[in-house]
Protein backbone atom coordinates (compact mmCIF):
# COMPACT_ATOMS: atom_id res chain seq x y z
CA UNK A 1 0.00 0.00 0.00
CA UNK A 2 1.41 3.25 -0.99
CA UNK A 3 0.97 6.83 1.21
CA UNK A 4 -1.61 8.65 -0.59
CA UNK A 5 -0.24 12.12 -2.18
CA UNK A 6 -2.79 14.00 -0.51
CA UNK A 7 -0.62 13.89 2.56
CA UNK A 8 -3.38 12.49 4.99
CA UNK A 9 -1.17 9.91 6.23
CA UNK A 10 -3.40 6.96 4.66
CA UNK A 11 -2.56 4.84 2.15
CA UNK A 12 -4.29 5.66 -1.60
CA UNK A 13 -6.19 2.74 -1.29
CA UNK A 14 -8.21 4.07 1.33
CA UNK A 15 -7.94 7.79 0.81
CA UNK A 16 -8.13 8.97 -2.49
CA UNK A 17 -8.65 5.83 -4.66
CA UNK A 18 -12.28 5.47 -4.45
CA UNK A 19 -12.98 8.93 -5.18
CA UNK A 20 -10.98 8.39 -8.05
CA UNK A 21 -12.78 5.35 -9.34
CA UNK A 22 -16.10 6.58 -8.67
CA UNK A 23 -16.60 3.97 -5.55
CA UNK A 24 -17.19 6.50 -2.62
CA UNK A 25 -17.64 10.65 -3.28
CA UNK A 26 -15.41 12.94 -1.14
CA UNK A 27 -17.57 13.21 2.02
CA UNK A 28 -16.22 16.71 2.74
CA UNK A 29 -15.11 19.76 0.50
CA UNK A 30 -11.89 19.00 2.05
CA UNK A 31 -11.83 15.85 1.30
CA UNK A 32 -12.36 16.94 -2.41
CA UNK A 33 -9.25 19.06 -2.16
CA UNK A 34 -7.12 16.35 -1.34
CA UNK A 35 -8.66 13.86 -4.10
CA UNK A 36 -8.35 16.80 -6.93
CA UNK A 37 -4.61 17.13 -5.56
CA UNK A 38 -3.77 13.67 -5.52
CA UNK A 39 -5.75 13.19 -8.91
CA UNK A 40 -2.86 15.41 -10.19
CA UNK A 41 -0.06 13.42 -9.39
CA UNK A 42 -1.84 9.93 -10.07
CA UNK A 43 -2.95 11.45 -13.60
CA UNK A 44 -6.37 11.16 -13.13
CA UNK A 45 -7.30 14.06 -15.46
CA UNK A 46 -11.06 13.31 -16.09
CA UNK A 47 -12.13 12.84 -12.60
CA UNK A 48 -10.79 16.48 -12.43
CA UNK A 49 -12.99 17.41 -15.31
CA UNK A 50 -15.96 15.07 -13.79
CA UNK A 51 -15.14 17.42 -10.29
CA UNK A 52 -16.25 20.60 -11.51
CA UNK A 53 -19.54 22.24 -10.61
CA UNK A 54 -21.04 21.10 -14.12
CA UNK A 55 -21.48 25.44 -14.81
CA UNK A 56 -17.49 25.76 -14.07
CA UNK A 57 -16.97 23.03 -17.14
CA UNK A 58 -16.85 25.53 -19.61
CA UNK A 59 -13.04 26.89 -19.84
CA UNK A 60 -11.74 23.42 -18.53
CA UNK A 61 -9.35 22.21 -20.76
CA UNK A 62 -8.55 18.74 -20.44
CA UNK A 63 -5.50 18.97 -22.81
CA UNK A 64 -4.28 21.80 -20.42
CA UNK A 65 -4.59 20.09 -17.02
CA UNK A 66 -2.95 16.90 -18.69
CA UNK A 67 0.10 19.03 -19.76
CA UNK A 68 0.48 20.84 -16.40
CA UNK A 69 -0.04 17.34 -14.66
CA UNK A 70 2.13 15.44 -16.75
CA UNK A 71 5.17 18.34 -16.60
CA UNK A 72 5.06 18.87 -12.69
CA UNK A 73 6.28 16.76 -9.98
CA UNK A 74 3.84 16.82 -7.24
CA UNK A 75 5.59 17.85 -3.97
CA UNK A 76 2.84 18.72 -1.17
CA UNK A 77 -0.09 19.76 -0.29
CA UNK A 78 -1.12 21.90 2.47
CA UNK A 79 -4.59 22.84 3.53
CA UNK A 80 -4.17 26.28 4.99
CA UNK A 81 -7.80 26.18 6.36
CA UNK A 82 -11.40 25.00 5.96
CA UNK A 83 -14.26 26.86 6.33
CA UNK A 84 -17.84 25.10 6.30
CA UNK A 85 -17.59 21.85 3.80
CA UNK A 86 -18.60 19.60 6.19
CA UNK A 87 -21.12 16.45 5.31
CA UNK A 88 -23.99 18.12 6.67
CA UNK A 89 -22.82 21.53 4.46
CA UNK A 90 -23.78 22.63 1.15
CA UNK A 91 -20.85 25.19 0.63
CA UNK A 92 -17.19 25.28 1.55
CA UNK A 93 -14.40 27.26 1.13
CA UNK A 94 -10.66 25.56 1.49
CA UNK A 95 -7.20 27.52 1.25
CA UNK A 96 -4.30 25.26 0.34
CA UNK A 97 -0.61 25.61 -1.06
CA UNK A 98 -0.05 22.92 -3.73
CA UNK A 99 3.61 22.47 -4.06
CA UNK A 100 5.27 21.29 -7.23
CA UNK A 101 8.24 21.26 -9.57
CA UNK A 102 8.33 22.25 -12.74
CA UNK A 103 11.37 21.24 -14.80
CA UNK A 104 14.20 22.57 -12.01
CA UNK A 105 11.83 25.06 -10.85
CA UNK A 106 10.09 24.95 -7.41
CA UNK A 107 6.73 26.41 -7.62
CA UNK A 108 3.50 27.11 -5.80
CA UNK A 109 0.22 27.55 -5.98
CA UNK A 110 -1.86 29.72 -3.23
CA UNK A 111 -5.75 29.32 -3.90
CA UNK A 112 -8.87 29.99 -2.28
CA UNK A 113 -11.78 27.20 -3.62
CA UNK A 114 -14.86 27.72 -3.22
CA UNK A 115 -17.15 23.56 -3.33
CA UNK A 116 -20.54 22.91 -3.55
CA UNK A 117 -22.64 20.30 -2.96
CA UNK A 118 -25.21 18.94 -5.39
CA UNK A 119 -27.19 15.91 -4.58
CA UNK A 120 -24.43 14.61 -2.11
CA UNK A 121 -21.37 14.82 -4.44
CA UNK A 122 -19.21 17.69 -3.97
CA UNK A 123 -17.91 19.89 -6.72
CA UNK A 124 -14.85 22.55 -7.06
CA UNK A 125 -17.12 25.32 -8.13
CA UNK A 126 -14.41 28.58 -8.08
CA UNK A 127 -11.07 29.42 -6.61
CA UNK A 128 -9.08 32.74 -6.42
CA UNK A 129 -5.52 33.58 -5.53
CA UNK A 130 -5.29 35.19 -2.00
CA UNK A 131 -4.58 38.82 -1.81
CA UNK A 132 -1.28 39.40 -0.23
CA UNK A 133 -0.89 40.80 3.19
CA UNK A 134 0.76 44.14 3.98
CA UNK A 135 3.73 44.04 6.52
CA UNK A 136 3.91 47.22 8.73
CA UNK A 137 7.98 48.02 9.84
CA UNK A 138 7.12 48.61 13.45
CA UNK A 139 10.68 49.31 14.65
CA UNK A 140 12.10 52.63 14.15
CA UNK A 141 13.85 53.87 10.95
CA UNK A 142 17.44 53.93 10.71
CA UNK A 143 19.02 56.76 10.03
CA UNK A 144 21.97 56.96 7.83
CA UNK A 145 24.16 58.50 10.20
CA UNK A 146 23.01 56.51 13.35
CA UNK A 147 24.57 53.37 14.85
CA UNK A 148 23.83 50.23 12.64
CA UNK A 149 21.74 47.92 14.09
CA UNK A 150 23.45 44.63 12.86
CA UNK A 151 25.78 45.53 16.14
CA UNK A 152 29.24 46.71 14.15
CA UNK A 153 29.03 49.54 15.83
CA UNK A 154 29.69 51.47 12.60
CA UNK A 155 27.72 53.79 11.18
CA UNK A 156 24.33 53.05 9.55
CA UNK A 157 25.15 54.32 5.98
CA UNK A 158 29.04 52.72 6.34
CA UNK A 159 27.77 48.99 7.16
CA UNK A 160 24.09 47.67 6.12
CA UNK A 161 22.88 50.71 4.54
Amino acid sequence: MSQCPCGSGQSYENCCEPAHNGSVPAKTAEALMRSRYSAFEKKCITYLGDSLLPESRKDWSEEDTRKWADNSEWLSLEIVSTEKGLENDDEGIVEFIARYKEGKQDKSHHEISQFQKIDNQWYYADGMTPKPTTIRNTSPKVGRNDPCPCGSGKKYKKCCG
